[in-house]
Protein backbone atom coordinates (compact mmCIF):
# COMPACT_ATOMS: atom_id res chain seq x y z
CA UNK A 1 0.00 0.00 0.00
CA UNK A 2 1.20 3.69 -0.94
CA UNK A 3 -0.64 6.62 -0.97
CA UNK A 4 -0.59 10.06 -3.16
CA UNK A 5 2.70 11.24 -1.39
CA UNK A 6 3.91 7.98 -3.11
CA UNK A 7 3.58 8.86 -6.65
CA UNK A 8 6.14 9.40 -9.16
CA UNK A 9 6.65 9.04 -13.24
CA UNK A 10 6.40 5.24 -14.34
CA UNK A 11 4.83 4.16 -10.93
CA UNK A 12 2.41 1.08 -11.29
CA UNK A 13 -0.90 1.11 -9.36
CA UNK A 14 -3.96 -0.87 -9.26
CA UNK A 15 -6.97 1.19 -10.25
CA UNK A 16 -10.26 0.02 -11.49
CA UNK A 17 -9.66 -3.55 -11.58
CA UNK A 18 -6.66 -2.49 -13.47
CA UNK A 19 -3.08 -2.13 -14.08
CA UNK A 20 -2.36 1.73 -15.18
CA UNK A 21 1.28 3.50 -14.55
CA UNK A 22 1.66 7.24 -14.22
CA UNK A 23 2.53 9.25 -16.86
CA UNK A 24 1.98 12.32 -15.45
CA UNK A 25 1.46 13.82 -12.08
CA UNK A 26 0.87 17.24 -10.31
CA UNK A 27 0.07 17.89 -6.56
CA UNK A 28 -2.45 21.35 -6.67
CA UNK A 29 -3.23 22.79 -3.08
CA UNK A 30 -5.96 25.05 -4.02
CA UNK A 31 -6.69 27.99 -1.28
CA UNK A 32 -10.13 26.50 -0.33
CA UNK A 33 -10.95 22.95 0.21
CA UNK A 34 -8.57 20.01 0.98
CA UNK A 35 -5.51 19.16 -1.19
CA UNK A 36 -5.64 16.77 -3.96
CA UNK A 37 -3.41 15.12 -7.11
CA UNK A 38 -4.22 15.14 -10.94
CA UNK A 39 -2.69 11.83 -12.59
CA UNK A 40 -2.78 10.73 -16.12
CA UNK A 41 -2.55 7.40 -16.21
CA UNK A 42 -1.99 4.73 -19.15
CA UNK A 43 -3.53 1.24 -19.40
CA UNK A 44 -0.51 -1.09 -18.98
CA UNK A 45 -2.73 -3.56 -21.35
CA UNK A 46 -4.96 -1.18 -23.97
CA UNK A 47 -2.07 1.47 -23.64
CA UNK A 48 -5.51 4.13 -23.35
CA UNK A 49 -4.65 7.01 -21.13
CA UNK A 50 -7.34 8.22 -19.17
CA UNK A 51 -7.18 11.52 -16.65
CA UNK A 52 -8.46 11.25 -12.87
CA UNK A 53 -7.58 12.98 -9.96
CA UNK A 54 -6.87 11.42 -6.16
CA UNK A 55 -7.62 13.39 -2.89
CA UNK A 56 -4.49 13.81 -1.19
CA UNK A 57 -3.46 11.20 1.28
CA UNK A 58 -5.79 7.97 -0.39
CA UNK A 59 -4.31 4.90 0.08
CA UNK A 60 -3.79 3.32 -3.30
CA UNK A 61 -2.63 -0.47 -4.32
CA UNK A 62 0.60 -0.93 -5.97
CA UNK A 63 2.12 -3.62 -8.67
CA UNK A 64 5.50 -5.09 -9.04
CA UNK A 65 6.55 -4.58 -12.65
CA UNK A 66 9.84 -6.13 -13.35
CA UNK A 67 11.58 -5.33 -16.49
CA UNK A 68 13.06 -8.39 -18.02
CA UNK A 69 16.00 -8.02 -21.24
CA UNK A 70 14.69 -10.30 -24.28
CA UNK A 71 16.03 -11.09 -27.57
CA UNK A 72 13.45 -10.37 -30.94
CA UNK A 73 13.53 -13.66 -32.77
CA UNK A 74 11.12 -13.51 -35.18
CA UNK A 75 7.40 -12.92 -36.27
CA UNK A 76 4.58 -14.97 -37.97
CA UNK A 77 1.19 -15.56 -38.20
CA UNK A 78 0.94 -16.31 -34.34
CA UNK A 79 2.48 -13.11 -33.18
CA UNK A 80 6.20 -12.30 -32.14
CA UNK A 81 8.78 -14.03 -31.00
CA UNK A 82 11.48 -13.23 -28.28
CA UNK A 83 13.90 -15.12 -25.94
CA UNK A 84 14.86 -14.27 -22.25
CA UNK A 85 17.89 -13.18 -22.19
CA UNK A 86 18.56 -14.72 -18.90
CA UNK A 87 16.72 -18.19 -19.41
CA UNK A 88 16.48 -18.33 -22.91
CA UNK A 89 12.80 -19.37 -22.60
CA UNK A 90 11.06 -18.10 -25.56
CA UNK A 91 7.74 -16.29 -25.56
CA UNK A 92 5.37 -15.16 -28.11
CA UNK A 93 3.52 -11.64 -27.98
CA UNK A 94 0.54 -10.15 -29.72
CA UNK A 95 1.40 -7.17 -31.71
CA UNK A 96 -0.90 -5.21 -29.39
CA UNK A 97 1.63 -5.57 -26.78
CA UNK A 98 4.55 -3.60 -28.67
CA UNK A 99 4.40 0.05 -29.33
CA UNK A 100 6.46 0.77 -32.38
CA UNK A 101 6.37 -2.98 -33.50
CA UNK A 102 6.95 -1.74 -37.13
CA UNK A 103 10.61 -0.82 -36.16
CA UNK A 104 11.75 -4.27 -34.83
CA UNK A 105 15.15 -6.33 -36.75
CA UNK A 106 15.57 -10.09 -35.66
CA UNK A 107 18.24 -10.01 -33.08
CA UNK A 108 17.45 -6.46 -31.68
CA UNK A 109 17.38 -6.12 -27.37
CA UNK A 110 14.09 -5.26 -26.01
CA UNK A 111 12.72 -4.85 -22.56
CA UNK A 112 9.16 -6.95 -21.68
CA UNK A 113 7.69 -5.75 -18.56
CA UNK A 114 5.86 -8.45 -16.68
CA UNK A 115 2.83 -8.29 -13.87
CA UNK A 116 6.00 -10.11 -10.60
CA UNK A 117 2.71 -11.79 -9.34
CA UNK A 118 0.52 -13.27 -12.50
CA UNK A 119 3.97 -13.90 -14.07
CA UNK A 120 2.14 -12.34 -17.42
CA UNK A 121 3.60 -9.75 -19.90
CA UNK A 122 2.41 -6.70 -20.00
CA UNK A 123 4.39 -4.45 -22.83
CA UNK A 124 7.19 -4.57 -25.02
CA UNK A 125 9.39 -1.53 -24.64
CA UNK A 126 11.53 -0.62 -27.18
CA UNK A 127 15.02 1.01 -26.99
CA UNK A 128 14.56 4.60 -27.50
CA UNK A 129 16.77 4.89 -30.50
CA UNK A 130 17.46 1.66 -33.80
CA UNK A 131 19.63 2.16 -36.20
CA UNK A 132 18.06 1.16 -39.69
CA UNK A 133 19.34 1.03 -43.29
CA UNK A 134 16.55 2.64 -45.61
CA UNK A 135 15.85 0.50 -48.42
CA UNK A 136 14.06 2.57 -51.13
CA UNK A 137 13.22 6.42 -50.94
CA UNK A 138 13.64 8.80 -54.07
CA UNK A 139 17.11 10.21 -54.76
CA UNK A 140 18.71 13.32 -53.10
CA UNK A 141 19.59 16.54 -55.30
CA UNK A 142 23.05 18.14 -53.74
CA UNK A 143 21.54 21.62 -52.30
CA UNK A 144 18.53 20.15 -50.73
CA UNK A 145 19.78 21.02 -47.28
CA UNK A 146 18.66 24.17 -46.92
CA UNK A 147 14.55 23.77 -46.47
CA UNK A 148 13.06 21.81 -43.95
CA UNK A 149 11.12 19.60 -46.60
CA UNK A 150 11.31 15.78 -46.31
CA UNK A 151 10.22 12.73 -48.55
CA UNK A 152 9.14 9.04 -47.66
CA UNK A 153 11.59 5.97 -47.21
CA UNK A 154 10.95 2.77 -46.73
CA UNK A 155 13.16 1.15 -44.01
CA UNK A 156 14.58 -2.59 -44.27
CA UNK A 157 11.84 -3.25 -41.07
CA UNK A 158 9.11 -2.45 -43.77
CA UNK A 159 8.23 0.76 -41.94
CA UNK A 160 7.89 3.89 -43.53
CA UNK A 161 8.97 7.14 -42.00
CA UNK A 162 9.78 10.74 -43.80
CA UNK A 163 13.29 11.65 -43.76
CA UNK A 164 15.08 15.17 -44.91
CA UNK A 165 15.82 15.50 -48.65
CA UNK A 166 19.20 15.11 -48.80
CA UNK A 167 18.94 10.91 -47.54
CA UNK A 168 19.62 8.16 -50.16
CA UNK A 169 19.03 5.09 -50.51
CA UNK A 170 21.07 2.23 -48.90
CA UNK A 171 22.16 4.78 -45.72
CA UNK A 172 22.00 4.17 -42.18
CA UNK A 173 19.96 6.34 -39.90
CA UNK A 174 18.80 6.50 -36.54
CA UNK A 175 14.92 6.60 -35.99
CA UNK A 176 13.33 7.84 -32.44
CA UNK A 177 11.02 5.42 -32.11
CA UNK A 178 9.05 7.82 -29.51
CA UNK A 179 8.11 9.91 -32.07
CA UNK A 180 8.57 7.43 -35.13
CA UNK A 181 10.66 9.72 -36.70
CA UNK A 182 13.62 10.42 -38.03
CA UNK A 183 16.34 11.48 -35.62
CA UNK A 184 20.21 11.51 -37.44
CA UNK A 185 22.49 9.66 -39.91
CA UNK A 186 24.30 7.20 -38.93
CA UNK A 187 27.89 7.20 -40.36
Amino acid sequence: MATTADFKNGLCLEFNNDLYTIVEFQHVKPGKGGAFVRTKLKNLKTGRVIENTFNSGVKITTARIERRPHQFLYSDDFGYHFMDAETFEQVGLPEALIEGYQFLKEGQEVDVLYHAETETALSVELPSFVILKIVYTEPGIKGDTATNTTKPAKLETGAEIQVPLFINEDEVIKVDTRTNSYYERVK
